[in-house]
């Protein structure tokens, strides 16, 4: 704890003024960025002191200035933990789904989707129908999924290493769907909490909510990945019974998971009895020349799910579930199971794309989403804003600094202006914190992303 907690609060010793505010205001910034997760027990004022190499006193004047200012709460006999001043977790809406009051923005940068390969889904949507035939004398009623397209997806994870038969396959209407299946049939002790990351997909986030789940953050960014010491300790002290992780180019910060996190993370998954949820819906989303072979996360207790949407096209709701035989035989009997099943010509569709024409679509994906990425890099040079450029993904999480506006403001202004973005706390556990950064899709055209970086740069000199 000692050394994470130093580590989340950075260089603040090189901010200007005296050493008790510099150091409360690098407290209240770890919170704010979720570097620091809230609820964080702080050690005591004399190891404070000890290990930030400070006068007690120096830490005290810190600490009541965190205090006064709702940023910690200190029981006696107990210590003090960080928390969230109530005027930030009382606001009724911090984010809405009218994009943030510009529900008729011309231009849109809340969603990170990408277009439809018009000619490809064409020529699919023609070959799907011409093989309709036989599923108009079926039921219709919903299966684990058309056998061909199970074994083109056991094929796929088959060949990338991970041995798969197409009974391991549970086709569903996105990932999403494929989410709240495995959330229906697994999260059954809910006083035990489900690990999430930090920031987290609001998608996954929204879907938790919706069961409430209680959730348990653990830090990832764009530049450091997973803090997989802070993961482990929070498996061992708070014993959560499932996680939620996106290992491959994660949506916001892009961050792609090394392979020895991988088998650390399916190792600790196995000696707690802890099941990993491993969203895989951005994995060919691979930017790097040439694509990286990092092995999928798998283990005993991982189960994979992914989708079409991100590759291909979100409006083609075909997902997947990759686990034991005998969980998708079990999920296929859930109640949900039918309601969370694609219609039957969507699957053809999804079997013509992601078989032969995928590999020319899936590099001419990979070329357009490259070029847009360099040029948004490219734009928000001199902003004084920082970011990682990823690897990979279809997002680029934006840190704004301390100074100027938080990202909830810089959004409203935007609003104003006709742009919908995304602050930083939608992608929150607690809806509050990372208050200072912003999602900024690329997905858009050079053109587009050109107007929306300038409109950007504009609002912050109102």
């Amino acid at each position: 704890m000692d050394s994470g907690f130093v580590a989340a609060l950075g260089d603040w010793r090189t901010r200007p003024g005296p050493l008790a505010r510099t150091l409360a205001a690098a407290v209240r910034d770890a919170v704010a960025d979720g570097r620091l997760a809230v609820g964080t027990r702080l050690p005591s004022e004399r190891e404070l002191a000890r290990i930030l190499h400070l006068s007690r006193g120096t830490v005290v004047a810190a600490l009541s200035l965190l205090r006064a200012d709702g940023w910690l709460r200190t029981r006696h006999g107990s210590g003090s933990e960080v928390r969230l001043p109530a005027r930030l977790t009382e606001r009724t809406t911090p984010w809405s789904l009218d994009r943030g009051g510009a529900p008729e923005a011309g231009l849109d940068l809340t969603l990170a989707v990408t277009a439809a390969p018009h000619d490809a889904y064409r020529a699919a949507l023609a070959r799907a129908a011409e093989l309709s035939a036989p599923l108009l004398v079926d039921s219709g009623i919903a299966t684990a999924g058309l056998p061909r397209l199970r074994e083109l997806l056991a094929e796929r994870y088959t060949r990338a290493g991970l041995p798969t038969r197409p009974e391991q396959i549970l086709v569903t209407a996105g990932a999403q769907a494929a989410l709240t299946l495995l959330l229906d049939h697994l999260h059954t002790d809910r006083r035990a909490p489900v690990m999430v990351e930090s920031p987290a997909y609001p998608g996954a986030l929204a879907v938790l909510r919706a069961r409430r789940a209680r959730l348990l953050p653990v830090p990832v960014s764009a530049a450091d990945g997973w803090d997989i010491a802070h993961l482990a300790a929070a498996v061992r002290r708070h014993r959560p019974r499932l996680a939620y992780l996106v290992p491959d180019f994660h949506n916001p910060t892009g961050a792609h998971m090394t392979a020895g996190a991988r088998r650390t993370v399916a190792e600790l998954a196995g000696r707690h009895g802890l099941t990993v949820i491993a969203d895989e819906t951005m994995r060919d989303l691979d930017l790097r020349t040439p694509p990286g072979t990092e092995p999928h996360l798998a283990g005993a207790r991982v189960v994979q799910i992914g989708s079409a949407s991100k590759t291909l096209w979100s409006g083609l709701r075909v997902g997947w579930i990759r686990a034991t035989a005998d969980l998708v035989r079990q999920l296929r009997t859930g109640p949900l199971q039918a309601q969370l099943a694609p219609p039957p010509l969507e699957q053809l569709v999804a079997a013509e794309l992601l078989g032969e024409p995928f590999a020319a679509v899936l590099d001419d994906r990979r070329t357009r989403l490259r070029a847009q990425r360099d040029h948004l890099a490219a734009l928000l040079a001199g902003t004084g804003w920082t970011y990682t450029v990823p690897a990979g993904g279809l997002t680029l999480w934006l840190y704004l600094g301390a100074a100027g506006p938080g990202a909830v403001d810089l959004a409203a202004r935007a609003a104003a202006r006709g742009l919908a973005v995304t602050p930083g706390p939608r992608f929150s556990a607690d809806r509050t914190t990372l208050s200072r950064h912003l999602r900024l899709p690329f997905t858009a055209t050079p053109e587009t992303l050109t107007r929306a970086v300038g409109l950007l740069r504009a609002c912050c000199t109102v």
